[in-house]
């Protein structure tokens, strides 16, 4: 039947019926946040059927009845989380946020995985998936590669070490598990090794050290923050408090690991003892492991007084890479530690994921801080907001309270208000508590001018958010600006692709190198902030004893967490090129590593002027790229001891060092040891470096490019290089010398910077020029 056949009645009800099913409501599943609970950790059911209720009945009354609220609802967040997810049209979604015990209400939205977000930002993911060309394929996930930590050792249940996927233990291995007193601590076909060194740290402590001290297991969870970043296994569902949610998984998923505790409750600020570590050193070395990750170290050291120098070239003499943490004294320049051209060493940069959690002032200033808090304010309402410095107690410095130094604050200018801290001296994580033992419902953490543009996202025990010095100079100023200031803290979120990323830690430490300027560290920059890994569950997050929480995996940041990053690619190049010394995998990383974020602009620091290679070294690690570098910069130990002997270091002692016969070369210069980046701490006149390359790839013909230093005249003879064969050999000279145009060296202590980069057409080898003009 035809529409103009219709009767005007049947069409006027027709035209009605359309018109109303085109007005159908649409129903979405949405989250209702309603903040935390005031239950306590672990809840009775009775109290988990009220809050349970409290849900129906607060939607039941914006939609009619409990019964429909009960219809609607297909979870409630009884727990730790309170709230619920509901089937609801968007006129209700709307009512219910208008609710004043609702913090927010948003789409139930779908999301990839980005846990340990790091390894989708190096590209061995892209969105959860593994691509065919991935250095993760390529070498089999790490399989059968051993990776030894020397650390605060491990929480063996954790499971990013669950043996689930993995084979029978390699039979190269040689290592054992130290069980100490802890019968419930196990190894298994993953975690094949695990050992405890005290004696060192019992010496120092001049007392004997209780039953305690007698097990490998982690009571701190840096040691399995760490362990689990470079050789982790696959875990579904792993988050902090709900952030990040996604797979965990370390840089060699399928390697075999190996604890070895040298690290113990600080005494005086020390909790590594040299003697526990060359202990440590020794037996991972027979033990059998492949990589040697150590994120540790101290005041830099001649290198045979430095006991990490020392284990790490018997370690490097058998084949074992080392990788170290650059150190946390950042940005001063020369701070750097772990400078021995045998380490592989490694400063901590950004990736491009936030924990943002905003300040909204009174005067509708918006402002993007960092956090991982739990807890939410309780109310969507301003609150009064308060300087530390005005708050402090009466026998306080103004100093010591701005910084929310313990004992500093006066709680009766506190409580109920956010606090605003400074950053320095305490943790970050202390500054919180201090603020919510004076009462103050929320605490926003500003950057001093040093710390810059590095925000951190931290576990704090109440609502809190870190901003950078630019925003919390803005805070202050309005304090100072009004007689009632008032502030809101936003709830976490979790954001992806920031930008610009990655850039430098202000914590990270700087060069130059202060034993010996001619070689540049550190090496290589690696995700280092806001990093999500396996933690002890003895230990709440923020590491207080006043903190009862307890989490398996954690967020935290410092080149400690960049350092095991490149110990999980280390693992992998093992594993792919099982051949290459420890030398040629740290050229593979070094001369193929990028200085360029993800706006294709180069790297910044952290106070937002460009970055250098006093920051970065050669630049941010590209592990796809390191598998098929081209060209590599390789070492043997007779190298390592040529330049020991240009340093000064007798014949005599050197072949104790070194265990075999030696004999001095009548000429070697420091500068000529063949590293992959080339540094002149001093140069007058004319400069000659010689280096030497080897092919690893495909034959071809290689072309030198050259960015000079500003005030630098560089040439490199020859500037062609032919390679017809795998394993070929070729040196080449680099003259440099001042040229007559001004220098300005501002940021890099007197430094100017450039490049060299050997091209094929396919193939980048790009080395740093670092140069100081006399």
């Amino acid at each position: 039947m035809k529409l103009s056949m219709l009767s005007p009645l049947l069409l006027s009800v027709f035209l009605f019926s359309l018109l109303q099913s085109s007005t159908f409501a649409v129903r979405k599943s949405y989250i209702v946040y309603l903040g935390g609970h005031n239950h306590g950790l672990n809840p009775t059911s009775a109290e988990l059927h009220r809050v349970k209720n409290s849900h129906y009945e607060l939607l039941g009354s914006l939609v009619g009845s409990t019964e429909t609220a009960k219809e609607k609802i297909f979870y409630s967040y009884t727990r730790n989380i309170n709230g619920f997810a509901a089937i609801l049209d968007e006129d209700e979604a709307s009512q219910v946020s208008k609710h004043p015990n609702v913090v927010s209400v948003f789409l139930n939205k779908g999301r990839k995985l980005h846990t340990t977000r790091s390894w989708d930002f190096l590209r061995l993911e892209r969105n959860g998936v593994i691509p065919s060309d991935s250095l993760w394929k390529k070498a089999k996930f790490g399989e059968d590669t051993i990776i030894g930590n020397l650390d605060t050792g491990v929480w063996p249940e954790s499971k990013s070490f669950s043996d689930d996927g993995i084979g029978p233990i390699p039979s190269r291995w040689r290592g054992s598990c130290q069980r100490g007193i802890d019968d419930r601590f196990r190894c298994n076909r993953k975690l094949i090794g695990a050992k405890y060194f005290n004696r060192g740290y019992k010496a120092y402590l001049g007392e004997k050290l209780n039953a305690t001290f007698k097990t490998v297991r982690d009571h701190e969870g840096h040691g399995s923050h760490t362990l689990s970043t470079a050789g982790g296994n696959f875990v579904d569902g792993a988050s902090v408090f709900g952030y990040g949610n996604g797979t965990a998984k370390g840089g060699s998923p399928k390697a075999r690991v190996a604890a070895y505790k040298v690290c113990w409750p600080p005494v005086n600020g020390n909790q590594c003892f040299d003697a526990d570590i060359m202990a440590a050193f020794d037996a991972a070395i027979s033990d059998g492991v492949d990589v040697l990750s150590m994120s540790l170290g101290g005041e830099p050291a001649e290198f045979f007084e430095d006991g990490i120098a020392i284990g790490s070239f018997h370690a490097v003499k058998k084949g074992i890479s080392v990788v170290l943490s650059g150190g946390n004294s950042g940005p001063d320049p020369g701070t750097v530690s772990n400078l021995s051209p045998w380490m592989f060493t490694v400063g901590a940069s950004t990736l491009d994921r936030e924990f943002t959690s905003y300040v909204e002032l009174g005067n509708k200033i918006r402002l993007k801080g960092a956090s991982l808090a739990a807890a939410t304010l309780k109310s969507k309402t301003s609150y009064p907001l308060i300087g530390a410095d005005r708050a402090k107690a009466a026998n306080a410095s103004a100093v010591d309270a701005i910084l929310c130094q313990p004992g500093s604050l006066d709680p009766t200018k506190v409580k109920g208000k956010i606090l605003v801290c400074l950053r320095g001296i305490n943790a970050r994580t202390d500054k919180g508590k201090q603020a919510l033992l004076a009462g103050a419902v929320g605490m926003i953490l500003a950057n001093d001018e040093k710390s810059g543009n590095e925000v951190i996202a931290d576990p704090h025990l109440l609502p809190a958010t870190h901003l950078n010095f630019t925003d919390g100079v803005t805070v202050f100023a309005y304090i100072n600006s009004t007689k009632n200031p008032t502030a809101y803290l936003t709830p976490v979120k979790t954001q992806l692709d920031a930008k610009p990323a990655p850039f430098m830690a202000s914590f990270s430490s700087r060069g130059p190198n202060m034993i010996d300027p001619a070689i540049l560290k550190p090496d290589i920059t690696a995700p280092g902030v806001s990093i999500i890994a396996a933690f002890s569950e003895s230990v709440g997050p923020t590491e207080d004893e006043s903190d009862t929480r307890r989490i398996p995996f954690t967020s935290q940041s410092g080149t400690s967490m960049s350092c095991p990053h490149v110990s999980g690619i280390v693992g992998l190049l093992k594993s792919l090129h099982p051949e290459w010394s420890p030398a040629a995998i740290r050229s593979a990383i070094m001369t193929t590593a990028r200085t360029r974020d993800n706006t294709v602009n180069p790297m910044l620091d952290s106070d937002g002027n460009k970055a250098t290679p006093f920051s970065y070294g050669a630049g941010h690690v590209r592990p796809n790229r390191a598998m098929d570098p081209g060209l590599i910069y390789d070492l043997t130990i007779n190298d390592y001891l040529n330049y020991l002997c240009a340093r000064g270091y007798n014949q005599t002692t050197i072949q104790l060092f070194s265990n075999k016969p030696y004999v001095c070369p009548k000429s070697y210069n420091v500068a000529d040891l063949n590293y992959p980046s080339i540094t002149v701490p001093e140069l007058n006149g004319t400069t000659i470096i010689t280096r030497k390359v080897k092919n690893v790839g495909t034959p071809g013909t290689y072309k030198a490019h050259v960015r000079s230093p500003v005030g630098v005249m560089v040439t490199v003879h020859p500037s062609t290089l032919k390679f017809t064969k795998i394993g070929e050999e070729k040196k080449f000279e680099v003259r440099l010398k001042p040229s007559s145009k001004k220098v300005d060296a501002k940021g890099g202590v007197g430094y100017v910077f450039g490049v060299l980069r050997w091209c094929d057409g396919y193939h980048y080898v790009r080395s740093p020029l670092v140069v100081k003009r006399k």
